[in-house]
């Protein structure tokens, strides 16, 4: 944690490391067919970390772009995205492979990987995009997983949008 209430994120080998401020929008896993195929993509890569979980989801934290900065190792950063006018790229840190965020490019939030993140941040708060997960996965019974994006959801993100008086900062390195 850092002194200001929020985080440090770093990559798995310190190369690339972000500040996040304050308490994110929210904590989620994501089951949706891109999060998972974007992971499993990540996982091939020599000395990649695990990006998916045992149910093949994948944990993240929500967090207000106008709270997020690149302390360091920003050139070290590699977008990524999943077709070419894809508007969510992906960005992985080339010096280990480790993902670090996803950048909904047309959004006001960034969606840090949770494992990038201190063992102390906020655990998964609700699953979503649970009608894309694989036939047969088991499901976390300690939260509430939905099919889609619930209202909760969607108006956490409305909430955080207000509070930064509707704007939509651009996310550089």
């Amino acid at each position: 944690m850092t002194g200001k209430g929020g985080y440090t994120a770093s990559c798995a080998c310190g190369q690339v490391t972000l500040e996040v401020i304050g308490a994110p929008i929210l904590s989620a896993v994501c089951h949706c067919e891109s999060c998972r195929l974007a992971g499993r993509a990540f996982e091939q890569a020599p000395g990649a970390p695990t990006v998916l979980n045992a149910d093949g989801g994948t944990d993240y934290c929500l967090y207000r772009k106008d709270r997020v900065k690149i302390l360091q190792g920003g050139g070290l950063l590699q977008e990524h995205r999943l077709t070419p006018v894809s508007a969510t790229r992906r960005v992985v840190a080339s010096c280990c492979g480790a993902p670090m965020f996803l950048d909904f490019t047309k959004g006001h939030w960034l969606t840090l990987y949770r494992d990038r993140l201190p063992a102390d941040a906020p655990l998964p708060e609700m699953g979503v995009m649970a009608k894309d997960r694989p036939p047969g996965a088991a499901l976390p019974d300690a939260i509430p997983t939905y099919p889609t994006h619930p209202a909760k959801f969607m108006i956490k993100l409305l909430v955080a949008w207000a509070a930064m008086g509707f704007r939509r900062p651009t996310v550089t390195w």
